[in-house]
């Protein structure tokens, strides 16, 4: 049978199960998106810029049963795509990145857009891979579908050729999709067993988690009970354990975490780490005391002793190995637990947490403790939190309880800010009967806030909160310790209701604490209108987050000390001159 390139892709995105696809039309893929505006089960979504299309298909993945998808144009939609493709790829997260391509029917060279994506895009995709015929598109979708799942997943890139698109060519037969990949390899269960004795041994074992163990949250939760091990989690995987646990103690373990858990791990003896590479955000800069005990489970071999040697490896799916453990605990006589009392000294120091942030002296601005207790009462345990890059991220990451699996997102080990916005958007397309909160600097803010566009077409209901204070926050105070002054942070006047006017949002202001609950509930209110609506709230960022203050401590003690007196010094000088 003869059938156009578009046609066959499209047939292929149908069955992997594709509900939606993120991009522009371009002279490369206008037959590609004329196919699928045809299409009975894939919505094309128009954005305003790549980045933006390649964060949507990020949220899609990791909010949703469905891949995320994007159809972009070669080499510049490549290009400005490619910081949202870095985005899944370091935090692994499933995509499928579908570019046209240059004619390879005719002579010429130097035509519109010719380069060498392969190459371009090698370094932040798991394979990728260029059409020559006919016969190859709907096999090789299959194949990166399973690709970008298989293991630790990641984007997949396919350049499909304009003129295969346009023209049709000789299939023997449509393939059925048939799934092949498996998530977890087969499980040593001597590591097992040895994972088993080394947690029986223990008296003061502790649990760390990331995202890869969001699937897991079952049984990371028997193991905890069993031992009354603190949880801990990573930045990305904030909802791998819920919060509302007694023995969750938040984001990390050594100083640049939160008392409950600098002090829960302060005597770990045995750790057993679960869906973590140990980055340099999840242990603050590389700033923490692992234990020569430590017990190692990652779907990613590479990630092993990578940064901390490990006791026992176990590489694998974080779901069976953690159900496997859970068996093989069964089997050893039950723990004589010497920890009674840390799910008291947790909640202590959270109470002492919260206590001193509402202490805190925020003047005219908004308390963040305010804000992230008002928002916390106003949504489900089920809707959405999606945060940006920025000051705002580590304040949401202390400040801000998850209670479910994968519903709390961010960009983590590419760093990107930008990313709030579109990933919003595109959770709440595909979540539309839950509530979707986008927490995000003005400075992360300024680079995608006219995807709200996208949002307010098509008539998506979710709330924006602008954390406005005119600064890059993060890293103004991370210049301000050593340097005593601020250097290209501070940000030009925002006018936040302009840029809501301007996207067809609502506008909501929020500057004092005694407005949270009310300003939240007429913003929740509003956006039941399925309309986009932005809060812009006066934060204050005068108070330090454990994260800033201990990762700069971390990072000040690896200097020698020379360079500890000039910085020093530099400051003092500085400070006494103004």
């Amino acid at each position: 049978m003869k059938k156009t390139g578009a046609w066959l892709a499209r047939y292929a995105l149908e069955q992997i199960g594709v509900r939606f696809t993120f991009g522009i039309p371009g002279v490369h893929n206008t037959e590609l998106y004329d196919e699928l505006n045809s299409s009975e089960s894939i919505h094309p979504i128009l954005v305003t810029h790549e980045a933006g299309a390649a964060f949507m298909a990020d949220a899609v993945s990791r909010t949703s049963d469905s891949i995320g998808t994007i159809v972009i144009v070669p080499a510049a939609g490549a290009a400005y795509a490619s910081a949202g493709i870095g985005e899944a790829y370091l935090d692994g997260i499933p995509m499928l990145v579908i570019s046209g391509g240059v004619r390879t029917d005719v002579p010429y060279t130097y035509q519109l857009h010719e380069m060498d994506q392969q190459n371009f895009l090698a370094e932040i995709t798991k394979k990728t891979y260029k059409i020559n015929s006919h016969s190859e598109i709907i096999p090789t979708i299959y194949e990166a579908h399973r690709i970008a799942n298989e293991g630790e997943p990641g984007p997949v890139f396919i350049e499909i050729p304009v003129n295969l698109q346009l023209f049709t060519g000789e299939v023997e037969q449509l393939l059925e999709y048939k799934p092949q990949y498996s998530s977890s390899n087969l499980v040593e269960s001597g590591e097992v067993d040895r994972a088993v004795q080394l947690l029986a041994q223990a008296k003061k074992p502790g649990i760390f988690v990331g995202w890869g163990a969001r699937n897991a949250t079952e049984w990371i939760t028997k193991i905890a009970d069993l031992f009354n091990a603190p949880v801990c989690t990573t930045l990305q995987g904030l909802s791998s354990f819920p919060a509302n646990h007694p023995l969750h103690t938040g984001m990390g373990f050594g100083q640049y975490a939160v008392p409950a858990a600098t002090n829960a791990f302060k005597d770990c003896d045995c750790m057993l780490a679960i869906g973590t590479r140990f980055g340099e955000i999840a242990t603050g800069s590389f700033g923490v005391k692992v234990p020569q005990n430590l017990i190692h489970i990652d779907i990613n071999p590479l990630v092993f002793s990578a940064n901390f040697p490990a006791k026992v490896a176990i590489e694998g799916d974080a779901q069976q190995v953690s159900e496997m453990l859970w068996d093989g605990l069964q089997r050893i006589p039950e723990p004589n637990n010497q920890r009674h009392r840390v799910r008291d000294e947790i909640q202590r120091d959270k109470q002492e947490y919260a206590s001193a942030w509402l202490q805190h002296d925020s003047k005219d601005r908004v308390n963040p403790f305010h804000f992230f207790r008002g928002l916390r009462s106003s949504i489900a345990d089920d809707d959405f939190v999606v945060v940006d890059d920025g000051n705002h991220t580590f304040l949401a990451a202390e400040l801000m309880p998850i209670h479910t699996p994968g519903h709390f997102i961010s960009p983590t080990d590419f760093n990107c800010m930008g990313y709030a916005v579109p990933a919003a958007i595109a959770t709440k397309l595909a979540n539309r009967n839950q509530k979707v909160a986008a927490i995000v600097g003005d400075g992360a803010f300024t680079m995608t806030c006219m995807e709200i566009l996208t949002a307010a077409t098509l008539k998506l209901g979710l709330v924006f909160f602008v954390f406005h204070d005119g600064e890059l926050s993060q890293i103004s105070q991370a210049q301000e310790i050593p340097y005593n002054r601020k250097t290209c942070t501070v940000l030009g006047a925002l006018d936040v209701a302009g840029v809501a006017k301007a996207t067809g949002a609502r506008f909501l202001a929020l500057e004092r604490n005694i407005d949270v609950d009310q300003i939240l509930d007429k913003a929740w209110s509003m956006a039941e209108d399925n309309v986009p609506v932005i809060v812009d709230v006066k934060i204050d960022y005068s108070k330090r987050t454990r994260f800033t203050e201990g990762i700069v401590v971390t990072n000040l003690k690896r200097f020698n000390m020379g360079a500890k007196a000039r910085i020093i010094g530099r400051a003092l000088v500085r400070k006494v001159t103004g």
